[in-house]
């Protein structure tokens, strides 16, 4: 006997995939911008009524899959959807390939190689491959390091739209990590400038004492710069001459990798 229809039941279940929608689309909205987003943001990319947009973000907040920035008032992506982000990556297929690309380059180079994305105000390793050698600097995947004194973090600096850079710089802490570290603003925002126009950036041991690195950007079928790969060892190993050496081996890796991704 065919059980009568709950119209209430249906209503309910719209209202749900409708909820459901509206949240997936901030966080969409969120992801794709790229730099924080204020309410008034989200109210003209989605066409939402403020109160909506204000009870969906109070909920997201909850939930870590989205987050305040520096000033409490714009919303970045949170926690959650990094680590949903993070284990999608590595999951399947394509992480393998990806972590063949690098094994690939470790074997070319002599020295260990990181892939990399931004996170917030941080770099995140999403993967790497470490060389055979005694002496190393071992980050796992998922760990963070800073933006403003790692190749790879200054580098996509480097990358981001200007508002977003200036934005960073003004709020994030330029902690000096050595005496190299750049700890400037104005410093910094100069040295975007030379990597953009040379298309690589460089680590002059102002992470950690002894360490220098090369970091090249990994490009989407767009040409958006979406990571990095990087090479990193000692100065007794590795100049910054010989580092540089290894561009177009870099290169090379980088453009397999954007393909994966």
């Amino acid at each position: 006997m065919k059980r009568p229809s709950n119209p209430e039941n249906g209503d309910a279940s719209n209202a749900a995939a409708s909820a459901a929608q509206r949240s997936l689309a901030v966080i969409s909205a969120l992801a794709a911008a790229g730099q924080p987003l204020s309410l008034a943001d989200l109210v003209k990319a989605l066409g939402l009524p403020k109160a909506t947009l204000h009870r969906l973000c109070n909920q997201l907040l909850e939930t870590g899959y989205v987050a305040r920035d520096f000033n409490d008032r714009d919303f970045i992506v949170g926690p959650a959807l990094r680590r949903l982000a993070l284990d999608t990556l590595n999951h399947g297929t394509a992480r393998g390939l990806r972590h063949q690309v690098l094994s690939d380059l470790v074997a070319q180079v002599g020295e260990t190689c990181n892939f990399t994305t931004t996170d917030g105000a941080g770099v995140l390793y999403l993967d790497r491959v470490e060389a055979p050698w005694p002496w190393r600097l071992t980050l796992d995947v998922g760990a963070h390091v800073p933006l403003h004194c790692t190749a790879s973090g200054k580098l996509f600096l480097a990358h981001m739209p200007q508002e977003r850079r200036d934005h960073l710089l003004q709020h994030m802490a330029l902690s000096r990590m050595t005496a190299s570290t750049l700890t400037s603003a104005q410093a910094l925002r100069e040295e975007c400038l030379a990597i953009a126009a040379q298309g690589f950036s460089l680590d002059r041991e102002e992470f950690v004492d002894g360490l220098v690195a090369a970091a090249v950007p990994v490009r989407d079928s767009t040409g958006q710069v979406r990571a990095a790969l990087a090479v990193h060892a000692p100065t007794a190993r590795l100049s910054l001459e010989k580092a540089q050496s290894h561009l177009p081996l870099l290169y090379a890796a980088a453009a397999r990798m954007g393909a994966l991704l």
